[in-house]
């Protein structure tokens, strides 16, 4: 790993930084939305989006933190690369900086939410 790989490494963690909060004003924008349209109050739909809100919200929080610790570790390592070239010895030392903080969601929590979405939206569509 050079030096050009962990200054794209950090920008790459901004990016996808910046997405899940653009992600997170889009679903409070549409919630908004969704509210401001109703005719009549519904205790039992208000409570159901409220926690799927809530799923979604704790998710994407739990994202931000692992891009959070994973553009700290790239910070880090940026700060300790050794200038005079790459060796085995420096790679390692990225690497253990950087791959404990490569914590990817598991398929069950990316399938509760998906599945909690998919409830909810036929329920809506009845």
């Amino acid at each position: 790993m050079n030096y050009n790989d962990l200054i794209q490494l950090y920008f790459e963690r901004s990016t996808a930084m910046q997405a899940y909060w653009n992600l997170y004003v889009l679903i409070v924008g549409g919630l908004l939305a969704f509210s401001s349209l109703r005719k009549q109050p519904a205790a039992i739909t208000t409570l159901i989006v409220s926690v799927l809100f809530a799923l979604f919200a704790y998710k994407n929080l739990d994202a931000m933190y692992d891009t959070t610790q994973q553009r700290f570790a790239t910070i880090e390592a940026i700060k300790q690369f050794d200038a005079s070239g790459t060796n085995a010895a420096s790679l390692k030392q990225a690497r253990d900086l950087l791959e404990p903080t490569l914590t990817p969601a598991t398929y069950g929590s990316v399938r509760a939410v998906v599945v909690a979405v998919l409830v909810r939206s036929t329920e809506v569509n009845k």
